[in-house]
């Protein structure tokens, strides 16, 4: 059986998603075990997700998914770049995964790793240094480069999804992973799918106080409306604009903050402190060389806390969200040496031989699933696990009902399990 890596976000989880996974299994052909790394409460662009990672998680495994493992959120707020780096690092050092599956525009896998192998050339790297050096934005520096080097290839670099595609199979070389890219063919814009729904078109549903009847699997749907009538969502932004402004104005120093170089600290420095709104703190520090999305990421770091020393080396941990009953055993066999596989194989006699092919396979890093377990993994897991508790707290002050809104909620929080 192949086990597939799926990079992703799921906020929230649409029919486009299920589409990829479905078409995902098709490509790969036969029983194929899917594993998903999200992002928690805190995605890319600099946002709260719209409902919590462990609601999210359990959309994805009732949406075809087997096991959802957690971007930790230094990660998950990162450029596009780190982003996928450690994500990538997370699938590779679950050491069960064969390939890793992204959606694109292009579809075409070979001119997508064609164009990753040309995009690091030292001539491309000498273009993408220049245009830095122009105080260009590095997504318009690496377009020039591709200009350049590319040919008519270079088009691809214009579409937000081939984009992080080529991101990932950069991240493999780099890596040296042993896993392969594949891709699903894409239409629309960044998260558009060829079922014609989006993740933005939901949020936005969801912010105007409506549901989304249409574009949602029925159980994600539900999922939904659970988190709703429970008091839990959907958390946006402008609800948590003071919260925010007031952790902005303590920040001591934005230079510590990751992403807040070339001067984008110091325009930090001096509007965060007395800008009244979130939007005129945004609007403020904006100026053509830093696009809006790095701004985002850079005001949500501050209010989380999060520093260089955060990202300066890969997540240490891989922390389980959900999983179904066939992802227990992967992971079962992720976390043991050979033996202790081939002695659980012997006996679980009601797991599938196929699930049993990757008992030999086995975790680079712990396998978190009790959060009194991190613990025992050193001290950076440990720092690393506390500003998530941290990061966890702030996003519940988002929650309607006063009772949902306790601290200290991830110590308390086992992953789903999907029967």
């Amino acid at each position: 059986m192949d086990t597939v890596g799926i990079i992703c976000e799921y906020n929230p989880f649409h029919l486009g998603h299920s589409r990829h996974i479905e078409k995902t299994k098709e490509i790969l052909g036969g029983d194929v075990c899917t594993v998903c790394v999200m992002s928690g409460n805190f995605v890319q662009r600099g946002d709260f997700a719209i409902f919590n990672k462990h609601a999210r998680a359990k959309m994805a495994v009732l949406g075809g998914a087997d096991v959802v493992i957690e971007l930790p959120v230094p990660f998950a707020l990162g450029s596009a770049r780190e982003f996928a780096k450690s994500a990538v690092f997370l699938l590779d050092a679950l050491g069960v995964c064969d390939f890793i599956s992204f959606g694109s525009e292009h579809g075409d896998i070979e001119a997508l790793k064609n164009a990753a192998r040309l995009i690091i050339s030292d001539k491309a790297q000498e273009h993408i240094r220049e245009g830095l050096g122009m105080g260009l934005p590095y997504a318009r520096a690496q377009q020039l480069a591709a200009d350049a080097v590319l040919g008519e290839l270079s088009y691809v670099f214009k579409s937000p999804n081939n984009t992080l595609g080529i991101e990932y199979i950069k991240a493999i070389e780099e890596i040296n992973s042993v896993m392969r890219p594949i891709t699903v063919k894409r239409a629309g814009g960044e998260h558009d799918s060829d079922v014609g729904c989006s993740a933005s078109a939901l949020r936005k549903v969801f912010a105007s106080g409506s549901v989304p009847l249409e574009n949602m699997p029925g159980a994600s749907f539900a999922v939904c409306m659970e988190e709703i009538i429970a008091g839990r969502g959907p958390i946006l932004m402008k609800n948590m604009e003071q919260a925010i402004l007031a952790r902005l104005r303590a920040t001591p120093d934005f230079a510590e903050v990751p992403s807040a170089s070339d001067g984008l600290d110091r325009r930090f420095s001096r509007i965060a402190p007395i800008a009244p709104t979130v939007s005129a703190v945004l609007e403020g520090v904006k100026t053509k060389r830093f696009a809006m999305s790095r701004i985002r990421r850079v005001m949500m770091c501050a209010v989380l806390g999060i520093t260089n020393n955060d990202v300066k080396e890969p997540p240490p941990y891989i922390r389980v969200l959900a999983m179904n009953e066939r992802g227990r055993e992967v992971l079962k066999h992720a976390a043991n040496t050979t033996n202790r596989a081939n002695n659980t194989a012997n006996a679980a006699e009601n797991v599938s031989k196929n699930v049993l092919a990757n008992a030999t396979k086995k975790a680079t890093l712990p396998i978190i699933t009790k959060p009194a377990s991190v613990s025992g993994h050193g001290r950076r897991a440990v720092r690393l696990f506390e500003l998530e508790c941290r990061a966890t707290d702030f996003y519940a002050l988002g929650y309607s009902k006063a009772e949902e809104r306790m601290g200290g909620g991830e110590w308390r929080r086992s992953p789903v399990v999907i029967k």
